[in-house]
């Protein structure tokens, strides 16, 4: 179905902000309204953003609404548990995956929510403590086990398992469960046995009982592990994606939820692949977009810029060859949902700050010559929702000047 792009009447005077989970997906609700969508089930939306904290109050309040939803999330995460796992088994980060995966679940029986519970568990702080729950997780003697039935405790377990043994054929690298994570266990199991990241997903989906409409995307399809580096505008160059937005200084894990209160050194100008042992711009590698993802934008009636860290939660999804290409040919609503506070990656920015950030990393406006675009940043995002009392200001004189016109209000002028 062909879905015209939205307009208000090109009211951007008349600026209504949104607040909190509810009231937001209440207006992609009105926007499909709007479009002449009379069922919610028939549209269908694909989210670029983060699996963790900033986005899971939306996912909550979005499956009341519609399940039609792919999500396409990055796979380079090198923060947290995840780190732990991919310095010992290697291959992709999982975490911010298997957040958006329990998020999904259902949650309709006491057995479905024991699941849940299960895989959303963490093992406690301190080393020893946590090595000592697993082993009961594992051997099947957590009180965490009583509600869930034997075929999936079984089938949880034999996967726990496989990852206990990956870890014990390591045993040189020392692994830490502390804080880890047995839903990325149970993931990092998975991944490994299949050699398969597509295939993880498939087995936790199913475990998890996700709608089948609804679609967990990895935005590069691999087996390998990826490493995320930022080029600032004064030349340097940061290594990782915890070092660009939590670093921890060897202070030991921040909490994400509240940042990280180092400021930058100078802004970031792009975000780029870098090969595992590299360090500067000659180590920069090029993986290609999971052609899933490219299948999805192709057809879906909304493409949505989720909210998050803007340089290593949304820009790792878009600078990928092809993602830029499919979403300028379509002619369809693609809606920015502006933050609501700076952090570190974008200190003093303005809407069309974001605006534009999202602009370069499509056009790849920063890397090989050869391979950039020269779109303008209305084939990019035409709708921005903007948050009540939000600390980043809607300049709309320049959003404007960008070709936006509709900064989101809950009536048609």
């Amino acid at each position: 179905m062909l879905i015209h792009a939205l307009r208000f009447s090109q009211c951007v005077h008349q600026l209504h902000s949104i607040d909190g989970a509810q009231e937001l997906v209440g207006r992609i609700e009105f926007l499909a309204y709007a479009l002449k969508m009379e069922d919610m089930g028939a549209f269908l939306l694909i989210w670029f953003g983060i699996g963790g904290t900033a986005f899971n109050g939306v996912v909550e309040e979005l499956k009341k609404l519609t399940t039609r939803v792919a999500h396409v999330l990055p796979v380079s995460d090198d923060g947290g548990s995840t780190a732990e796992i991919v310095r010992v088994l290697g291959g992709p980060a999982v975490g911010d995956i298997r957040s958006r995966c329990l998020r999904l679940a259902d949650q309709s029986t006491a057995e479905a929510v024991a699941v849940k519970r299960m895989l959303g568990h963490r093992l406690p702080l301190p080393a020893k403590e946590a090595k000592s729950e697993w082993y009961d997780i594992v051997e099947g003697e957590h009180p965490l086990w009583e509600e869930v039935s034997i075929p999936y405790r079984e089938t949880i377990r034999a996967f726990l398992v496989y990852f206990q043994q990956q870890i014990l054929m390591r045993a040189r690298e020392k692994f830490c469960f502390s804080n880890g994570s047995i839903g990325n266990f149970f993931f990092a199991g998975a991944r490994t046995f299949f050699q398969s990241l597509e295939a993880a997903i498939f087995l936790f989906s199913r475990v998890s009982d996700i709608p089948k409409e609804s679609l967990v995307l990895p935005v590069i399809s691999t087996n390998d592990r990826l490493t995320l580096g930022c080029e600032l505008w004064d030349g340097r160059i940061i290594r990782g994606q915890n070092e660009i937005s939590h670093p921890t200084n060897g202070s030991g894990p921040i909490d994400k939820c509240k940042g990280s209160g180092q400021a930058l050194p100078s802004r970031i100008k792009r975000v780029f692949y870098m090969s595992s042992e590299g360090c500067n711009l000659l180590h920069e590698v090029f993986p290609m977009p999971n052609p899933v993802v490219l299948d999805q934008l192709r057809s879906v009636d909304c493409i949505i810029y989720a909210m998050g860290s803007l340089f290593t939660s949304i820009c790792p999804s878009l600078v990928l060859t092809g993602i830029g290409e499919t979403i300028a040919s379509r002619n369809c609503s693609k809606i920015l949902l502006l933050n609501g506070s700076h952090d570190r990656e974008t200190s003093g920015f303005s809407a069309s700050c974001f605006v534009t950030a999202i602009t370069d990393a499509l056009n790849r406006t920063y890397g090989n010559p050869s391979n950039s675009l020269s779109n303008p940043p209305d084939k990019y995002v035409n709708t921005i929702f903007v948050p009540r009392n939000g600390e980043i200001p809607a300049d709309l004189d320049a959003l404007r000047s960008q070709g936006i016109h509709v900064v989101v209000s809950s009536h048609v002028c």
